[in-house]
């Protein structure tokens, strides 16, 4: 008889197919994309003097951002800080820290104290290992929608971006943007309890996450199985009141992620998105008269320069038109439910806008927003056009990982 040749177990299985994975063009796109932005971020920090912004002084936490040294505390920045004191404190040590969701510094809290206690390393190991899952899910999204031929430029779109270098920074974004393509496939392949738990994970994570809700409910509509698809999408919401628990537990106050919105200068407008929208093109014009007439009168945010906030204004503008039309392209080509998770992405911080900037943070935000990196893969089909996105975005990439390096405001 002949003999039966053994198959490998599921273990081995996924043993190569990681090696695989790690092996695959996303993975090396990751690897030299994030090896250049760090090394970027070291020789800003040590080449530029003064490396320490004005704001540094005033804003940095020692205790929680420095670890071991420049190399890993140069990405402990800014809203690192509350993401830090959640991870080792929960959320009874800062004002307005109910504003960040938990699911990101609950697991890097988890893996800081498996690494003895060292939270800015823990930051950068949990939003590594977020990216390039991201990277290797956004390829394989590009694959299903678009074809082979775009799947690589649309994996270097992302990295490349002016904002990318949050993705291995202690922030979120990494984990939220992982967690959307994760949700949308899910969707695609009819997988709706998985669905809707990847869902409320993203719920967890950033408040954007909610953007998911239109997209989604427009998938399992349309889906084969429309009610089992809805029952399968319910899961999330169960998943998110995870969070209102654990504030009513620490603070007493289950409402108190919406109620710390106001520490951060911001209040939902009963306009809706239209008045972020007219706030942003009101601050667009004061800006350009500032720039052209030279005037040394605050708009918005008095403790900064007015040429710089002015300058930022337009920029935040900029980036809300791009996103906006590349939202359209996504509409055209790839179907509804993607141009409406990035109108939804959009419409959240719009109905929401910071008295600083009205766009504050917007371009960030605009990384979690993956059907644009596919949308510019189209647009980027064009010799010309590909050029164009890969010389701006490059040139705006390395003028923000300075900016960050040296505590500048980027996003």
């Amino acid at each position: 008889m002949p003999e039966r040749v053994a198959r490998p177990g599921a273990g081995a299985r996924f043993r190569r197919q990681v090696m695989f994975s790690l092996r695959s063009e996303p993975a090396v796109i990751f690897f030299w994309g994030r090896l250049v932005i760090w090394g970027g971020a070291l020789f800003a920090y040590f080449a530029i003097d003064p490396n320490r912004g004005p704001y540094a002084a005033r804003l940095d936490v020692p205790r929680l951002t420095h670890d071991l040294g420049a190399v890993t505390d140069v990405w402990a920045r800014w809203d690192s800080i509350p993401y830090l004191q959640i991870a080792e404190h929960g959320y009874g040590g800062v004002k307005g820290s109910p504003a960040f969701y938990p699911l990101y510094p609950w697991i890097v809290g988890a893996v800081g104290r498996v690494l003895g206690g060292h939270f800015v390393l823990a930051g950068l190991v949990v939003s590594l290992c977020a990216t390039l899952l991201a990277y290797l899910l956004l390829h394989r999204m590009a694959c299903l929608k678009l074809g082979a031929a775009d799947a690589r430029r649309t994996v270097v779109y992302l990295a490349i971006f002016p904002m990318t270098l949050f993705l291995q920074a202690v922030y979120a974004e990494s984990l939220s943007l992982c967690l959307a393509l994760a949700a949308f496939l899910a969707a695609e392949r009819g997988r709706w309890r998985s669905t809707g738990l990847l869902a409320g994970f993203a719920f967890l994570t950033r408040p954007t996450g909610f953007a998911l809700i239109p997209p989604l409910l427009i998938m399992s509509w349309r889906s084969r199985q429309p009610l089992r698809a809805f029952l399968g999408l319910v899961i999330s919401p169960v998943v998110f009141l995870a969070f209102p628990i654990v504030l009513r537990v620490q603070l007493g106050d289950p409402w108190a992620f919406l109620h710390a919105e106001r520490f951060w200068h911001r209040s939902v407008s009963p306009f809706g998105p239209l008045f972020g929208v007219w706030q942003a093109l009101h601050a667009a014009w004061a800006g350009v008269l500032q720039l052209t007439i030279g005037s040394a009168q605050h708009w918005y945010w008095t403790p900064v320069n007015p040429a710089r906030a002015a300058a930022l204004n337009l920029e935040y503008l900029a980036y809300l038109l791009v996103l906006c039309w590349l939202g359209v392209v996504a509409w055209r080509s790839l179907g509804a439910p993607y141009g409406v998770f990035v109108a939804a992405s959009l419409a959240l911080p719009l109905a929401a806008p910071s008295d600083t900037y009205p766009l504050l943070s917007l371009p960030r935000l605009g990384l979690t927003m993956f059907p644009v990196f596919l949308a510019l893969a189209v647009v980027g089909r064009r010799e010309r056009a590909h050029a164009a996105i890969v010389v701006c975005s490059a040139v705006l990439l390395g003028i923000s990982v300075a900016e960050w390096a040296t505590w500048q405001w980027v996003s």
